[in-house]
């Protein structure tokens, strides 16, 4: 509970409450004025945003617009189309049933806490439930922070100020230039694997090559086995980085149950949020723009005309909020205000970088001939069709990408150099829809906290958030006329299908679409006849695993020479 000055906001599921201090109170419009309250509305946006900022650009994979980053190694090749494997977004019917699940869920912790009276048993298992929960969230978000940190410390290109590009070649363990004029790579005498003015200071030889082993140890991935008999068996590729981060969000986490530290709790609670944006997708823009408005009506019943929420809010104390304090008092931002608006900005972040990799679609002209019979029988007539083979644009992954791109812009400027194409198209792309949702949900959250000072009174925050997102959203598309893009967009695989031939109308919009992709079922195909290979392996040896877990890194290739 917070005192006027300092506004509090509650939640608890998936939406959020304002609730004001219930001391008598008169309001003054001078007061939205005041220097500690604008400060503090300030800081309560920019937390949301930057937590929406990160998840929504964590959440990024291939767009259905791009074809498959071409891989010499085929482990790696294998695992990322892994990656690119949607995740099981939301349907039409969500919209209904996330409403009715988020009230019985709040209603029945509304009665259980009348039953217990004294709410710190439920807490104690909530803050259990929930930091083992936080755990996965936290490790990935630790992870990925360490992984943006090692790309720049070690980044795989970078420019001088003259503009010429210098990129790491890690198997030579050397610098190669490129001349920005002719684009040709010349060798230089550069050796160390550190950027700019770092790469001119002289290393000892034994320094230097401790350098390149650090670099690949963080850079290159591991390779990480577990199988059990007559269970199954699991393999995947990480990275040194996501062992770190799982170290650091156990410790994170047992700290949190030993420090009554609200900035600990705020961690944990982003964490969840991070790993929510990765896991969930509206699956279109218009199953999530019900989903949200369905949520509207929830939050605006269970704020104004029940005791629930506010209850709920007030006695749970578990990482379900994110906590801001001042010498005035403080105020809470519920999860649900944050993951609720943040799946569709999220989405439209998605959206952005499948429109840059669609302009970039290439169609090639081409005579397709076919037979047709004639109206007697007799001849065939042979006809031939102008069609067009779609190319897609080959898609470049974020990952490491941003130390380039701070190594790659100048100082003053926004973007990275114009000759880093595979930096632009990985950070720098252009993000209209995203840029708007943030302007929208800053715009609502201004909203929810003007109106909590003027009566004083719970206010349900997605009463405002909402209109103001997806309305930015929808009227970003009318402006820029892709309404008919907006609404066709879907992440439920339909749209991810291979460079075929299509055929134009006179504005250049494919007529006839392609069939979908056959390669999610060749992918399972071939894992399906790995899994029999593995398992026929197994029966002809003299031996099998009983329980196998194993952690292979790749050993460091020797330096080339010339």
């Amino acid at each position: 509970m917070a005192s006027p000055e300092a506004p509090a906001v509650n939640a608890t599921g998936a939406t959020s409450t304002l609730v004001p201090d219930a001391t008598p109170y008169a309001f003054r419009w001078e007061m939205l004025l005041r220097p500690e309250f604008l400060l503090f509305d300030a800081q309560i946006i920019f937390g949301a945003l930057t937590v929406i900022w990160l998840g929504a650009h964590g959440s990024l994979r291939r767009p259905p617009s791009a074809a498959p980053a071409e891989s010499e190694d085929k482990d790696k090749k294998k695992k990322s189309k892994e990656d690119e494997q949607f995740t099981e977004g939301l349907t039409a019917s969500d919209a209904i049933m996330f409403p009715i699940l988020a009230g019985a869920v709040l209603i029945g912790l509304y009665y259980l806490l009348e039953w217990l009276k004294d709410p710190n048993l439920l807490n104690k298992i909530l803050r259990g439930y929930m930091s083992v929960a936080g755990i996965a969230g936290l490790g990935k978000l630790s992870g990925d922070a360490l992984e943006i940190l090692t790309s720049l410390i070690f980044p795989s290109v970078w420019s001088d100020r003259s503009n010429r590009l210098y990129y790491v070649d890690p198997v030579c363990r050397s610098q190669v230039l490129v001349d920005p004029t002719t684009n040709q790579a010349m060798t230089t005498d550069k050796k160390s694997p550190f950027p700019g003015v770092f790469s001119r200071v002289p290393l000892p030889t034994g320094l230097n090559r401790l350098a390149w082993e650090i670099r690949h140890l963080f850079t290159e991935k591991w390779t990480v086995r577990l199988a059990a008999h007559g269970v199954g068996s699991f393999k995947s590729q990480i990275k040194f980085n996501h062992l770190l981060g799982f170290l650091v969000s156990i410790a994170i986490t047992t700290a949190y149950h030993l420090v009554e530290w609200h900035v600990l709790s705020n961690i944990l609670g982003a964490a969840m949020c991070y790993a929510a944006f990765g896991m969930l997708s509206p699956t279109s823009f218009g199953i999530g723009t019900a989903v949200l408005w369905g949520l509207f009506f929830y939050d605006i019943v269970m704020v104004f005309y029940t005791p629930f929420m506010i209850t709920v809010a007030k006695k749970i104390d578990a990482p379900i909020k994110l906590v801001f304090k001042s010498s005035s008092g403080f105020s809470m931002l519920g999860l649900g205000d944050i993951v609720v608006p943040g799946l569709l900005m999220a989405l439209a972040l998605r959206f952005d970088l499948y429109m840059f990799y669609k302009r970039q679609i290439q169609y090639q002209p081409i005579d397709v001939s076919s037979e047709q019979a004639s109206s007697t029988d007799q001849a065939a007539t042979a006809m031939t069709e102008t069609q067009f083979r779609r190319t897609k644009a080959p898609f470049v992954e974020s990952e490491g990408q941003w130390g380039n791109r701070f190594w790659t812009t100048k100082l003053g400027n926004l973007m990275p150099n114009p000759a880093c194409g595979a930096v632009r198209a990985a950070t720098a792309f252009p993000k209209p829809y995203f840029y708007a949702s943030v302007a929208g949900y800053a715009l609502g959250m201004v909203f929810t906290l003007t109106m909590l000072q003027v009566f004083n009174h719970g206010q349900p925050a997605l009463l405002y958030l909402v209109p103001c997102v997806t309305g930015s959203v929808w009227l970003t598309g009318l402006v820029r006329r892709e309404l008919k893009d907006v609404w066709g967009y879907t992440e439920d695989g339909s749209l991810d299908t291979k460079d075929v031939v299509v055929t134009l109308d006179a504005n250049g919009d494919e007529v006839r679409k392609p069939a979908a992709d056959k390669d999610e079922q060749e992918s399972k195909d071939g894992v399906k006849s790995e899994k029999e290979a593995e398992k026929k392996k197994e029966e002809t040896s003299g031996e099998y695993d009983v329980v196998l877990f194993s952690i292979k890194a790749p050993r460091p290739k020797p330096p080339k020479t010339d």
